[in-house]
Order: structure tokens, then sequence, then C-alpha cells
């Protein structure tokens, strides 16, 4: 017999597990995972740092509401999620003028060096910095997540893939794993399967595209100082952060590929090394392990959120590119009061709170789907 559920989240990465966390004890919630644990792709695969600067003007106003949520819920943990950590690009200065927002100040080369001690002289003509930005502690935020979600009576189910999905009625019935769901509203919060889930479900998929995004975590012999700022190549080619006496660093490759497993391809991260031994006195010796996460986008690079206008009580939660987890919990926040109002426009929000603010984020370019 089927299982009864005001809502059904299917994705328990970053945006599923916030939005479980923003519904549960407001209505009943349940959260399917394909993967036998939580956040195994994408979410697990973070380079854990929150930049106001980094991204279009929406995923800047996403982020910045992100921030006020995780740092009120931080006040009463043990242990932060947020820590700060500035965020600087580098390059040539029609490059950096051109990444730059107004959340980032223009910098001397001067004062870049001073910041980074590694970057050599003469390797680039321009820096900005974004001194609002903030490392964050990835795992303790989907923890914190799970964990909210289920002592407000929601459940969470691991190993089940979702092979079924009909309109029944007011509602949809859903087959995942071995288990059968029915439930009033259905979200699609599948990463890199949104699609694929869109057309289980019998909806017109959005042309969601998942792209390649590799990272590792490199030895080297000269560590950065703690408080170095988070450095990223404003062309796109790499950056790279502190990570202990380690370094993470990326090539920040945009690739297209299907939705899968995905894993580093060779060549990638040692091209990536010999760039970075020419322009930084890091001294890269080797790496010691690296992944590769999928970063999936609409057309236009905005988040996906709000009812599939063709497809009643079908709610995406997807396209958040590699602003995941820095727009998670202000999309959770939109998504949970738009779910529980029953609304099928975005634009019919009335209240003037924190979640219209968000809403109005998203209103210049997608106020619903397929509208």
């Amino acid at each position: 017999m089927a299982a009864h559920y005001d809502v059904l989240i299917v994705g328990g990465g970053i945006a599923g597990l916030s939005l479980a966390a923003a519904l549960a004890g407001r209505c009943s919630v349940a959260l399917v995972e394909a993967e036998q644990e939580l956040a195994y792709h994408t979410s697990s695969r973070s380079a854990r740092q929150l930049i106001p600067s980094y991204g279009p003007p929406v995923v800047q106003e996403l982020t910045v509401r992100t921030l006020e949520l995780i740092a009120a819920q931080d006040r009463d943990l043990p242990e932060p999620v947020l820590t700060p950590r500035s965020f600087m690009l580098i390059g040539s200065a029609a490059d950096v003028a051109a990444e730059a927002s107004g959340h980032m100040q223009s910098i001397t080369v001067e004062r870049a060096l001073e910041l980074c001690p590694a970057l050599l002289p003469g390797t680039f003509a321009a820096a900005g910095l974004d001194t609002g930005s903030f490392g964050c502690n990835a795992p303790l935020l989907l923890e914190g997540h799970r964990k909210r979600a289920l002592a407000a009576g929601a459940d969470i189910i691991t190993g089940a893939r979702v092979h079924s999905a009909q309109r029944l009625g007011s509602g949809w019935q859903v087959g995942a794993g071995a288990e059968g769901f029915q439930t009033a509203v259905l979200v699609n919060a599948a990463g890199a399967w949104a699609d694929e889930l869109a057309v289980i479900s019998g909806v017109e998929k959005l042309g969601l595209q998942p792209y390649r995004r590799t990272a590792a975590i490199a030895a080297v012999d000269h560590p950065l100082p703690a408080g170095t700022p988070m450095v990223a190549a404003a062309d796109n080619s790499f950056y790279f952060r502190p990570d202990g006496q380690d370094v993470l660093i990326s090539p920040s490759e945009t690739v297209p590929s299907g939705p899968e497993d995905a894993r580093p391809r060779p060549g990638d991260v040692e091209r990536l090394v010999v760039k970075l031994n020419s322009i930084t006195g890091l001294g890269i010796t080797g790496i010691r392990r690296a992944w590769t996460g999928l970063r999936t986008e609409a057309a236009d690079g905005v988040p996906v959120a709000g009812f599939d206008a063709e497809a009643a009580g079908f709610y995406w939660l997807a396209g958040q590119g590699g602003y995941g987890f820095q727009t998670s919990a202000a999309m959770a926040e939109l998504a949970a009061e738009q779910i529980l109002a029953g609304q099928q426009e975005t634009g019919a929000a009335g209240s003037e709170g924190p979640e219209s603010r968000t809403a109005r984020a998203l209103a210049a370019t997608r106020w619903s789907i397929r509208r």
C-alpha cells in the first residue's frame, strides 16, 4: 500500500535536504534519494565557498539571503557552518572588470600579492576582492538539514530511485525503489537527473544541461596561510584556496555531460598542476585525491524554482548550476512558501517577508515554469 504525504521530494542533495528541513513540521514530507547515501553526487563535491559576487545578479541576491539564513542558524550551533574567507579575482584588467560586481572592490596588484604571497609578480594585471565571502562547512550544513527534517517528522529514504510517477486524481502516485507513494506535490530536486525525472513523470523536460567541474586536493611545498583568500582566474581557467596544509585546486572546466557519476578525466588535473606551478610559488608536489561534480543549468543560467504550468502539483527545484550551496537556503525558503500556499504562479506571493524578496530576485527572469 502506498504511503501518503503532502509533499514528496526527489533528490537528497543540498536542494532537496534544504527544502525538507524548511517544510518538515508544517506538512507531511518524505524525501527519496536514488543513492544509498545522501548528497552523494554534486553536493558532496562542492568547493565549499559562498561568494556574494559570484554569478548573475539573481544568484547574488539569493546568495545574500542564504548567508543571512545560515548565519541565523549558526548562532545556535556549537560549531559554525560559515567561516569568513575572502574571494579574490585575478587576471587582465578587462577580464576582472567584466567579472567583478557590486559585492567586489578593485584592489591593486601589490595588495593582491600581500593577500596571497604564493602568486608570482607579473602573472596578472588586475585584481578584485570580495570580503563578504565565506567558507562553508558543507557536511555540517547538510547534516543540519537532515537532522532538522527528521526531528520535525520528515521521512528520508535512500536507495530509492524513482522508476514510475503519474498524475492520479488531485495528486501523484510515485514508485521509488521498493516503495510506493501518493503525494499532492511532487518536487523535482533531482539535480543532473531532473529532466530524466520529468520524462518518467510524463512532464515536458526543460532542457537542463549538466556540466563537468573537477577539483583536487594538492600537496604543496609551501602551504598557504589560513587567512589566504580563495583565488580565481577572471577568465575562469582555475581557482585555488587553502585546505589545511594542502591546497584545493580546480581547472574550472565547463564541459557538457550526461547525468552520471562523474569522474576526473586524464590530463585535466595534471595540466592544471603545470599551470599553477608556473604562476605561483605553491610548489605542488602531488595530488592526494581528485573528484568531478556536475553543475546543472537551464539555458538562461537562472535557477529553476516553481510549479510546472502544464503539470499540476509538479514543482521544479533544479538548475542551480555551480551555485547550489550559496542559493540553497533562499531557494528552499521560497519553495516552501509556494508549496504550502498551493500557488500555481510564483508571482502570487502577497507578503513582504524574506521569501517575497527572494521571489522578486527571480521575478526579472522567470515567474513560473514555461510561462
